[in-house]
């Protein structure tokens, strides 16, 4: 398989997927968008590049589509859909599929890929908004080694790390065992937090500890949640979102989900999901570190959003 040409559909043009589809551009490629927000697909045309009426029109004459859409329902809803963009694409293009969903849309995704002649690559991403703005996002990417290595050029555009994990699917359980351990992560040090205050050391103080002993993670090192102890972190700013509460939830459902297909129990991440529902559930647009508020709700009720 030669290297893809420069014609991108790219589908999604939401926080994550419009300054995705901007890297491209900058990177000199023809990009055809399409959201079904009027708003985002404004601010796509804004930027240079050509926006259209359909999922179907962004895929038509392209030799690489992108699709970075919330849900298993949508991406099937959109590349499963009769007479939709997998009907319209050559046979030899690719898809590449940026939504973090259920392993068993992207192989059905694949699957009828596959019986079109089409190669799909699931591709999940972590980086968040930042990432994808500064186009340093990773992809943990399933499908034909062949296919990754012809689409790497839109890889290169959009990240700065492209990690093969396998076949169809495999991206998947990549990202969702990587959200699992974040999500985790995020809930114990929370804990820790509260349990170093109620017992009288200052929060300044453990994390002077934690960040430079075993108990560091990436957590900690951007989403600390509490306010004053880390530049970027959404604390300093009463929550407003980085990664929003009701994704990682989404998130550690993924995983509980998918544990429950490998016949396994997830004692630590389902413990840390009845905690991240219950924020996303009063307010799903808070970061995810807001979930200190849940653990510790004398301290600081949960607010609305």
């Amino acid at each position: 398989m030669e290297p893809m040409s420069s014609k991108v559909g790219f589908i999604g043009l939401g926080t994550m997927g419009l300054p995705m589809a901007i890297n491209l551009v900058e990177a000199g490629h023809n990009v055809r968008g399409f959201d079904v927000v009027t708003a985002q697909a404004e601010k796509a045309r804004e930027h240079g590049f050509e926006t259209v009426s359909s999922a179907v029109e962004a895929a038509d004459g392209a030799d690489l589509l992108i699709t970075m859409l919330p849900k298993g329902d949508h991406v099937r809803q959109v590349l499963l859909a009769e007479g939709g963009p997998l009907d319209v694409l050559a046979p030899g293009s690719i898809v590449v599929d940026c939504s973090t969903i259920d392993v068993a849309t992207s192989r059905d995704v694949a699957a009828a890929g596959t019986r079109r002649g089409i190669h799909v690559l699931d591709a999940p991403v972590s980086g968040g908004v930042g990432g994808a703005t500064a186009g340093t996002l990773t992809f943990m990417v399933g499908g034909s080694a062949e296919a990754v290595r012809s689409a790497q050029h839109a890889f290169d555009a959009m990240g700065n790390k492209t990690v093969h994990c396998g076949e169809a699917g495999a991206g998947q359980v990549a990202k969702t065992c990587n959200q699992l351990v974040f999500g985790s992560n995020l809930v114990a040090v929370s804990e820790a937090f509260v349990l170093g205050e109620r017992s009288g050391l200052s929060a300044q103080k453990l994390y002077d500890v934690l960040s430079t002993s075993s108990g560091n993670s990436w957590a900690l090192a951007q989403f600390c949640p509490r306010p004053g102890l880390v530049e970027a972190a959404a604390a300093n700013n009463d929550y407003a979102p980085r990664f929003a509460a009701d994704l990682l939830a989404k998130d550690l459902g993924l995983a509980v989900a998918a544990a429950d297909g490998a016949d396994m129990e997830l004692r630590v991440a389902a413990a840390a999901r009845q905690l991240v529902d219950e924020l996303a559930t009063a307010s799903p647009r808070l970061d995810c570190s807001a979930v200190i508020r849940v653990i510790d709700p004398d301290d600081t009720a949960v607010p609305s959003t």
